[in-house]
């Protein structure tokens, strides 16, 4: 009988992906890539620190912390932004919530793949429990970011459209990968945890705009770290996990471009295609939001002056952020009109602009219900139109084809830093947060993690 998934014949045939992903995992060398390479890490590793701390004190975080509580757990590993340790397992679970929890994270805008999340949450837990040194969790970082995002490019965008989030459900490889690396497993154990990892995706589109959505990264990383420490000890699973006819792959999508993991690995890397947030909501909607802070700026608008607000813009801007009476912040964060009222009457989108109060607050309420939303196929998904008519009969227009925080126009190293300040320093305050970020910026030269887990911890 022909193996089928959906309505594609099953490729019997497929490369040896887990095993060729594990030996690359195992055998790649320290710092094995350039110097650009290695100073997007330690920007991806900064940007997920900020992200991790912000959101410390959200009730997003109270709850889960409160769950884990309720095992028990062993003090081996911190979470960050807090005075609480927990076994690591649950440390990466939390922290890896605590990151996506604001919307505020990395974006490969390849895949749409939020990397740092599952991958930075799992290796700084176990780091700790081990005494790794920063270098070395700088290797597992970028290792296990490349795992996750050569599969997402290999199964995207099918794979997204039948409803999975996509951060979660390859997250786990590369917190997997991640983790193994940081054990020292060889590249047979590292094909099991591999393959173990491979039978635990997580997350449903369905869950954004609720606290399981930022659940997903975390249950990613600490899947990973499990599955690593599983095969650590002997655990077993099949060597073909990601790429036989019923491995995770071919169950994933109808799509599964082999040549996306196997074609330079090792000598191109995911980790440089990284972007970083400057704006705390779906990624689809800075654009919209780019363009209205724009036309904010460049005309004087005040709020009152606003008569319409017209977009044009991919569907899966509808598709994914057409909430258009969100009730409360992590609603909004997925409402491109609610998005586009803040960034007109505030000039900016931050975790502030996203806090309940403001979602309900009639002013914002009256400039959102101005804004419509056009669907247009051929809009490119980064890219927005936008017309503003004024209250005496002017309009004003912009196209945005790339959005600040794009590759095309990328967050500099004083912009990152001043979104990691504005997210810390209310938890941590002014000294610590500087401390950090400097921490953060230099982690591979760090000769273990003691210094950074006091400077992001109470």
């Amino acid at each position: 009988m022909t193996a089928r998934n959906t309505t594609v014949v099953a490729d019997a045939n497929a490369p040896a992906i887990t095993q060729l992903l594990a030996e690359f995992v195992a055998n790649h060398p320290s710092k094995g890539w350039s110097d650009a390479v290695e100073a997007q890490a330690h920007r991806t590793f900064a940007n997920w620190a900020g992200c991790a701390v912000g959101p410390s004190t959200h009730e997003t975080i109270e709850a889960a912390l409160g769950a884990v509580k309720e095992l028990a757990p062993s003090a081996q590993a911190s979470v960050l932004g807090r005075s609480d340790r927990v076994d690591m397992a649950n440390a990466a679970l939390l922290n890896g919530i605590s990151s996506h929890t604001f919307d505020f994270d990395d974006t490969h805008l390849k895949t749409i793949i939020h990397p740092a999340g599952p991958v930075a949450s799992a290796i700084l837990a176990l780091g700790e429990h081990l005494g790794s040194t920063g270098r070395q969790l700088i290797d597992a970082l970028v290792i296990g970011v490349e795992v996750s995002c050569r599969v997402g490019n290999a199964v995207y965008p099918n794979h997204y459209d039948r409803g999975w989030h996509i951060t979660g459900s390859t997250g786990m490889l590369g917190s997997a990968a991640a983790c193994s690396r940081l054990l020292g497993l060889n590249a047979k154990q590292t094909q099991m945890a591999l393959g173990i990892a491979a039978s635990q995706p997580v997350g449903l589109r369905e869950q954004f705009g609720t606290m399981t959505k930022p659940f997903h990264p975390g249950g990613a990383a600490k899947v990973g770290l499990m599955s690593a420490l599983m095969a650590k000890h002997g655990y077993t699973a099949s060597p073909r996990a990601l790429e036989a006819p019923r491995g995770l792959m071919q169950v994933f999508s109808d799509k599964t471009d082999w040549k996306e993991v196997t074609e330079n690995l090792g000598k191109s890397w995911e980790i440089e295609l990284n972007t970083y947030k400057p704006f705390a909501c779906g990624i689809v909607i800075h654009p919209a939001i780019d363009a209205c802070v724009q036309l904010r700026e460049k005309h004087n608008l005040k709020p009152e002056q606003v008569a319409k607000v017209t977009l044009k813009a991919h569907p899966l801007v509808q598709e994914l952020t057409g909430k258009k009476t969100p009730t409360d912040g992590l609603l909004a964060k997925f409402s491109v009109f609610h998005s586009c009222a803040v960034a007109l009457i505030y000039g900016r989108a931050g975790e502030h602009e996203y806090a309940d109060d403001v979602v309900r607050s009639p002013l914002v309420i009256g400039v959102r219900d101005k804004v419509e939303l056009i669907v247009d196929r051929s809009i490119h998904e980064a890219s927005v139109d936008v017309t503003l008519e004024t209250t005496d009969g002017q309009k004003h227009h912009i196209y945005i084809e790339r959005a600040i925080g794009s590759l095309e126009k990328p967050m500099s190293n004083e912009q990152l830093k001043a979104k990691f300040v504005d997210q810390s320093t209310p938890i941590l305050g002014a000294a610590k947060t500087e401390e950090a970020w400097n921490l953060c910026m230099s982690l591979a030269a760090q000769k273990d993690l003691k210094a950074l887990l006091k400077s992001m911890t109470q």
